[in-house]
């Protein structure tokens, strides 16, 4: 049986690395006696897949991990069976069956949701947050903004705006707790951070961004059930991961 697994990366392990949350997770479902399936030969593994890897610093309420299992309690069961050994930060929000078919979390991921804040002490001087976040989504509103991105071969110039499904400003109690929401391309096909917009707007403005003037978090991962057809149009269809699974009664 296939299961997906969701879970929250908040406080202090923001940072843990994804190879330590793996390591983490293969314990922690020895723990909670889940009968996770292993994989064959001389070196047997828990067959386990990670959506994305988040990167070391980035909060996140929607990590996906999927799993296979010879047999498994209800959904509410495993819940509180596995809650019951997670360490302060972690904490699983869902456990669902997935279909037979269904591609692993790594292949399925499209899109991510982001939400970035000011840091205390990094605050626009001459403006508040939700101004400058306003300003942030007005550059954006061009036919194109490219862009040197990083890769493994060195750099190669690219156009943001394809990548970029969604962008605005929500607002807090005051303009200074503005957030900046953004829906970006995210995945093994083309895979963006937040940082990279980030980086695109402060060039236009002719100065360089401190490492550690946002918090950023990750609010969810999504399949795209669009054609490609469809997707060379720009038309998408996400659906978070979870959603592709259900709930055992």
């Amino acid at each position: 049986m296939k299961i997906r697994i969701k879970f929250r990366k908040t406080g202090i392990m923001k940072f843990i690395g994804h190879l330590d949350v793996m390591r983490y997770f293969q314990k922690a479902i020895r723990r909670a006696d889940v009968e996770i399936c292993y994989s064959g030969g001389f070196s047997p593994h828990q067959i386990m897949s990670f959506a994305a890897p988040l990167g070391v610093g980035i909060t996140s309420n929607g990590e996906y991990v999927d799993i296979e299992v010879h047999s498994t309690g209800t959904t509410a069961e495993m819940l509180e069976r596995l809650n019951a050994v997670m360490a302060e930060g972690f904490e699983i929000a869902e456990y669902k069956l997935l279909p037979d078919t269904a591609a692993n979390a790594m292949s399925s991921v499209a899109a991510a949701d982001y939400t970035l804040t000011f840091r205390p002490g990094y605050e626009p001087e001459e403006e508040s947050a939700e101004e400058w976040f306003k300003k942030l989504t007005a550059f954006f509103d061009q036919p194109q903004v490219m862009v040197l991105k990083k890769t493994k071969k060195g750099e190669k110039e690219m156009d943001l705006k394809p990548l970029i499904y969604d962008l605005g400003v929500i607002a807090g109690n005051d303009a200074a707790q503005a957030q900046l929401f953004m829906k970006i391309s995210t995945g093994s096909a083309s895979n963006i951070k937040p940082e990279l917009l980030l980086d695109a707007y402060y060039e236009a403005l002719g100065k360089e961004r401190s490492p550690f003037a946002f918090m950023v978090q990750r609010e969810e991962v999504y399949a795209d059930q669009a054609s490609e057809h469809e997707r060379e149009q720009g038309i998408h269809s996400f659906i978070p991961l979870g959603a592709l699974g259900q709930d055992i009664e």
